[in-house]
């Protein structure tokens, strides 16, 4: 027997603190666990985390199983921190970089802890100037955005672009990201949150609680829906022939691509994805001014069940951050 074999080892793996949750149901089952700390692999960072965004995918995979994986789970998939280590390959990227992005999306889960492992490429250095807190804010929402009202619609100069929820998390930076293409934004929101998205740019905005969107607004290029249900098939009737509905929203209402090939227009159903092009354009936005993520409330990572408590609201405005140093 070997000496190695004869003594015990008395080297413990490194640990970190994670939001966890061993049932799915309301806010209360989160709790602080200590959990094995990662290892980056082959093309991956290690990421000390400092803040992360946390989104209503987070508290629908919550409540019920969907596809972030199997209990227990640790969620969230914004990315605010340092990169801590690299693995085999990494040159883009070395520790102490201070870098934001998004988790590939549904699987790769878990940016709700104080460290966490992605792809090398998922990530991208955070501006000079834009705060970790704001950092942790962007990345999901950001680029459900981008790659909606981008990469789907192809919005540009002089087209008139709808935003649904102009003021949450989605809408508020959709707003943006489309007045920084040049286009004439309507926004959907309740009466007291009509000055904030005017403030965010948007030259009309509608109150969804006494007006008929559908009947009001006509004639537009893009429409961004992120409530679904009915809100994708009236969308339909405000687009001109050959415009584009994107929603967020993974299931169609019955009949839409059909009524959608009866109108002449798209309807296009998105899941954002992990997206360095995407990170490096949001980065670039975020740098001139032209993007910045509205903070409703910031939360260290021990109040996670009052975070997703607030967003279960349906009431914020922006975005909610959990924080996890200290």
């Amino acid at each position: 027997m070997s000496t190695a074999d004869q003594v015990p080892s008395t080297i413990e793996a490194p640990t970190m603190r994670a939001v966890r949750q061993e049932s799915f149901g309301g806010p209360e089952v989160l709790h602080l666990a200590e959990v094995s700390r990662p290892a980056p692999g082959i093309g991956e960072v290690l990421i000390r985390v400092h803040a992360a965004g946390v989104n209503p995918t987070d508290w629908k995979h919550r409540a019920a199983s969907g596809w972030a994986g199997s209990l227990p789970l640790t969620l969230g998939w914004d990315v605010a921190g340092t990169v801590e280590a690299v693995g085999l390959g990494v040159t883009v990227l070395a520790p102490g970089d201070a870098v934001f992005g998004m988790l590939p999306y549904p699987h790769g889960v878990g940016s709700h802890a104080e460290f966490v492992v992605g792809p090398t490429r998922a990530f991208v250095r955070i501006p000079p100037g834009i705060g970790i807190v704001q950092a942790g804010a962007l990345p999901l929402a950001a680029l459900t955005a981008w790659q909606s009202l981008v990469d789907t619609a192809e919005v540009g100069p002089g087209q008139r672009v709808l935003v649904h929820a102009a003021a949450g998390g989605v809408g508020h930076l959709a707003v943006q990201i489309a007045k920084a293409r040049g286009a004439t934004v309507i926004g959907t929101a309740s009466e007291a949150k009509h000055d904030f998205v005017r403030s965010l740019g948007a030259d009309e905005v509608i109150d969804y609680r006494t007006e008929d969107f559908a009947e009001v607004v006509q004639d537009v290029d893009v429409v961004l829906d992120t409530i679904g249900g009915d809100y994708q098939l009236r969308s339909l009737r405000t687009l001109r022939p050959g415009g584009t509905m994107v929603s967020t929203l993974p299931r169609p209402a019955a009949g839409l691509f059909e009524r959608a090939a009866e109108l002449g227009v798209r309807a296009q159903l998105i899941l954002v994805e992990a997206d360095h092009a995407g990170m490096l354009a949001v980065a670039d936005l975020a740098a001139s001014g032209a993007l910045r993520a509205e903070i409703a409330g910031v939360f260290p990572m021990g109040e996670a069940a009052a975070a997703h408590a607030a967003g279960e609201t349906g009431r914020t405005t922006g975005k909610l951050v959990l924080t996890m140093d200290g």
